[in-house]
Parts: structure tokens; C-alpha cells; sequence
């Protein structure tokens, strides 16, 4: 007899897994529809950038928010704050607003406002898509472009109509359903590097949401469906840094590039300045801004665009009865007078190459 198998306990009481019916993707968007105003606006900025990464506009494309939303009011502050902002630049850079509902955890904890609006564990979602919807859609009438991360393919269908730009995490990019799913996204995708630091996964991971997939999926009524996708032209590398250290310097970026060109993918490369990059510290954010930015300004167009943490204050603080306003409650963040100082000298050190080529011209 086998002793290990003889030991295993004999009288196991099942454990219980509890449902709970949420609405379908065509109902909240039933409920809470884009305009055909909003909707063709989303279109343009999804046009817009396109063009970047294609290189047809010169713009540096700027991600840029909270590591995530936990406080609507703060978020809309920050909105409010960014459109205004955002129409100062225009002309140098587009800024896309950070609309982060959904967060994933390395093991547990807080996994965002479309799980838990409430902050305590009692994981409304059905509160959760609803609230994340109706403050995309207020965002989205400010004029902003809207960027997340897809952590849940379930949930995507919940806010893809309302997105310009769309991240997959360093955790999921090596998913196939994630990359089924970019396959079958009408706007552009950032697939992060993995978190080792290397691009392959990546790479691959662009290889194949370029491609047309049939997979496992479900519809918009939410029944159980074979999803047939067109594949996705519009996908890019983010260099987030890895447990090796850094990966946004320039040897880093130009190795990032080879990789890219020697698989037949195009060089479009955009830097997350937070994370590995940043040691984690949110303060080092603008350090790599800035160093990103020199590259950039050196002539290398294979740099699209950067990524920044920022809410209204900076740091970052635990989920608790007594919580900072604008403050972070996941990752540290540059505060909001730090990132508007960075963006308008980074748009003013653009500015002034364009009029210098225009003299020399």
C-alpha cells in the first residue's frame, strides 16, 4: 500500500463556493450608455493614439493617475486637474488619465473599486462595475482619455466601450487568455515585460494578440459563448523594470528594441517610471521621466511615451478608518504638484526642439 496515499485524511466535508448573479456587460451598459458624442470621441482618441504609435504624431503619449481609484471624488479632483492640464500640452504631449478599477495582488489584499467599493471587505461588486462606470463616464466628459489595466477578461466587457488605451500587467501578459482577449480589443494595447525584466514574454505576447484567435469567452449577456477575434495591430512593449533592477536606460532600451526587430515586431516601446524602474520609491519617478525623456530628445523614436503614478498627494497609506484624502491606498504615487511641474518642463523641453527644427528647416 502506498503510506502516503493511506494517510491522507478519510472524511473531508466539501468545501462551499458561493455564487452570487451580477449584471450582465449589456445590462450596465444599458443602464449607463455612452452618447454617440462620448463614443465618437473615444473613437478619436483611440485614433490619436494610434498615430503615436505609428508614428504619423510626433506627441509623447503620457499615461498618467492614481495606481488606483479608491475614492471617486478624489479621482474626479484629479481629473479635473489633468483636463486642464492636459489641454496646456496639447500640442507636445497626450495625456491619457489612469482609470485603475482593478489591481492585482501578489497574494491577497485590496483588489479595487470594481471589487470592493466600499473598503471593507464586503466585495459589492455589482456597486463596484456600476460606480467604475458611471466615474469613467464623468471622466470621459472632461474631455480625458481613459487608461487601465484588464486584470479579470470577464470584467473587460464592463468598460472596453469607454477605454482609449489598455495595459496588461507584468503577471499577465504571459496569460493566454489575456492575450486572446488583446487579440480581440479594438484600441491599443501596452503589454508589460515580464517581471524577471525580460522582453521575451512580452514579445510573444504581441506576436500573438496580432493574431485572430477563437477561444472560451463569454458573450455580452454573459452566457457562456466561443469569442472569434480579428487580432490587434495596435499593441506595444512597456519596460517596467524587473527583479534584476531597472530596465529603462539606455542599453536596456536599445536591447528591448533588437529584441522587438529581430521577431518582425514594430519598435514601439513606452517606459512605466514607477515600479522596478523606480526602486519603488514614487519620488524616483520624475528622475526616470527625465532620463527617458533625454533619450527621446536625442533622437531615438522608438520611446512613444512614459507612464506615471501620481494622485494629488504623494505617498501611499493602508486602508483604515481615518485615510488621507488623495492619497494612494496601493502603490506610493508622485503628488499632483510634482507631476504638473515635470509634464510642463518636459513639454517645455519639446517645445523647443520642434521650434529649433523648424529654424534649422
Amino acid at each position: 500500500m502506498n503510506t502516503s496515499i493511506s494517510a491522507l485524511p478519510v472524511h473531508l466535508a466539501p468545501a462551499t463556493v458561493l455564487t452570487q448573479r451580477l449584471p450582465s456587460a449589456a445590462q450596465l451598459k444599458q443602464q449607463l450608455p455612452l452618447s454617440n458624442a462620448l463614443a465618437r470621441q473615444v473613437s478619436q482618441q483611440r485614433q490619436a493614439i494610434r498615430a503615436i504609435l505609428n508614428g504619423d504624431d510626433s506627441r509623447l503619449l503620457i499615461v498618467v493617475g492614481p495606481c488606483s481609484i479608491h475614492d471617486p471624488l478624489a479621482a474626479l479632483e484629479y481629473a479635473s486637474n489633468l483636463a486642464a492640464l492636459a489641454h496646456d500640452l496639447r500640442d507636445d504631449m497626450l495625456l491619457v488619465m489612469r482609470a485603475y478599477i482593478e489591481k492585482p495582488r501578489t497574494t491577497v489584499g485590496w483588489k479595487g473599486l470594481a471589487y470592493d467599493p466600499h473598503l471593507d471587505g464586503s466585495d459589492d461588486m455589482a456597486h463596484g462595475l456600476t460606480l467604475s462606470r458611471e466615474l469613467m463616464l464623468e471622466m470621459l466628459g472632461m474631455g480625458l482619455p481613459l487608461a487601465t489595466e484588464l486584470l479579470q477578461p470577464i470584467a473587460a466587457g464592463y468598460f472596453d466601450n469607454l477605454l482609449g488605451w489598455v495595459a496588461i500587467g507584468a503577471r499577465t501578459t504571459e496569460s493566454q487568455i489575456h492575450r486572446e482577449m488583446a487579440s480581440g480589443l479594438a484600441l491599443p494595447v501596452g503589454f508589460k515585460n515580464g517581471t524577471d525584466g525580460g522582453v521575451a514574454i512580452a514579445s510573444d505576447a504581441m506576436r500573438s494578440a496580432a493574431h485572430g484567435h477563437r477561444h472560451f469567452g463569454v458573450d455580452s449577456q454573459g452566457h457562456p459563448a466561443i469569442v472569434q477575434t480579428p487580432g490587434n495591430p495596435d499593441t506595444h512593449l512597456v519596460l517596467r523594470g524587473g527583479h534584476s533592477g531597472p530596465n529603462y536606460d539606455r542599453s536596456s532600451v536599445a536591447k528591448a528594441r533588437a529584441g522587438l526587430e529581430k521577431n518582425a515586431i514594430p519598435a514601439r516601446l513606452m517606459v512605466d517610471c514607477s515600479h522596478a524602474n523606480s526602486g519603488k520609491d514614487p519620488l524616483r519617478q520624475p528622475e526616470v521621466f527625465t532620463d527617458v525623456l533625454a533619450q527621446r530628445l536625442g533622437g531615438d523614436r522608438s520611446l512613444i511615451g512614459m507612464m506615471l503614478e501620481s494622485h494629488l498627494f504623494e505617498g501611499c497609506q493602508p486602508l483604515s478608518a481615518t485615510m488621507r484624502y488623495g492619497v494612494s491606498v496601493t502603490d506610493g504615487c508622485l503628488g499632483w504638484d510634482a507631476t504638473e511641474q515635470l509634464l510642463r518642463s518636459a513639454a517645455g523641453k519639446l517645445q523647443a526642439q520642434r521650434q529649433s527644427a523648424r529654424a534649422i528647416a
